[in-house]
C-alpha cells in the first residue's frame, strides 16, 4: 500500500517513518510536516493509506481528513486520547495514541491491509457487473439502495437526503454529492442544481427552467442547465 506520514514533530515523524518502513506491505511515499505539504503530495501521486498527527498548527489532522471529498485509508496517531470518538466518526481504520508500541502498530497496519484487500475485491467486482444498487451508510448502518427506488436526492451540508420510493421519509446520509455521483449511472441521473439530483426515469416533463417528478417541481441551476439540454438533445 502506499502511504505517506505527516506529523509536525520532527522526532514522532522520524519514529513514524522508521516504523513504516519496517513493514513489507507498506511503501512509504513521502512524509509531511504538516497537512499542507500533504495536499500537495496528494494532489501529484495516488495514496492508499495516510498515518497522521492530530494537533498540527494553522490545519489540524482532523480539519484536514474532513475536507477531503475522497479519503483513502486514515489512521490517526496522536498524543491525546480525548479525540478517539471523534476520530472513529470519520471512519477511520485506527486511532493510535503515543508513545506507540511495535506490536500495537503492526495491528493498525494489519487492519488497513485488510481493508484495502477488501475494497480492492469489491471494486474488481463491480467493474465485472452492472450494478442496479449501491450501499450507503445511514444511522450507523450500510444500507442497500436500488437505483430503481431513487426518486430524487437532495444535498444540504454534509448529508444528502434519499428520497425513495414507497418510503415517506427520506434515507439521510453522511456524503457528498462529488463522492456519490461516481457512483450513480450518468444514462440513470441527472443534477440538475447545486442541490439536486434527479431519476431521468421518474421526469414527468421539462419546461424552460425546471423539471418536474410528478407534481414536484425542481428548478434547474444556470450551471447545470447544459445538463438537461443534453439530456433533451438540444
Amino acid at each position: 500500500m502506499r502511504c505517506i506520514a505527516v506529523d509536525d514533530e520532527p522526532l514522532a515523524l522520524s519514529l513514524l517513518k522508521d516504523n513504516i518502513e519496517r513493514i513489507p506491505f507498506l511503501d512509504l511515499v513521502g512524509t509531511c510536516n504538516d497537512v499542507f505539504e500533504a495536499m500537495a503530495l496528494l494532489e501529484k501521486t495516488k495514496i492508499d493509506l495516510i498515518f497522521i498527527d492530530i494537533q498540527m498548527p494553522r490545519l489540524n489532522g482532523f480539519e484536514y481528513i474532513k475536507s477531503l471529498q475522497t479519503k483513502p485509508l486514515v489512521i490517526f496517531i496522536t498524543a491525546y486520547e480525548k479525540y478517539a470518538s471523534e476520530g472513529y466518526d470519520l471512519d477511520i481504520v485506527d486511532y493510535l495514541v503515543k508513545p506507540v508500541s511495535m506490536e500495537r502498530f503492526l495491528r493498525a497496519c494489519e487492519r488497513a491491509k485488510s481493508l484495502f484487500e477488501m475494497k480492492s475485491v469489491k471494486k474488481a467486482y463491480d467493474t465485472e457487473i452492472e450494478k442496479d444498487y449501491l450501499f450507503v451508510n445511514s444511522n450507523y448502518r450500510m444500507v442497500k439502495v436500488k437505483f430503481d427506488d431513487i426518486v430524487w436526492l437532495q444535498g444540504y451540508g454534509d448529508y444528502i437526503k434519499f428520497y425513495l420510493k414507497d418510503l415517506e421519509a427520506p434515507l439521510v446520509v453522511r456524503t457528498s454529492f462529488k463522492s456519490l455521483e461516481s457512483e450513480l449511472p450518468h444514462n440513470r441521473f441527472i443534477r440538475i442544481h447545486r442541490s439536486y439530483i434527479i431519476s431521468i426515469n421518474k421526469i414527468s416533463f421539462i419546461k424552460k427552467d425546471s423539471v418536474f417528478l410528478s407534481d414536484k417541481e425542481f428548478i434547474i441551476g444556470e450551471a447545470y442547465r447544459t445538463n438537461v439540454e443534453r439530456l433533451i438533445g438540444k
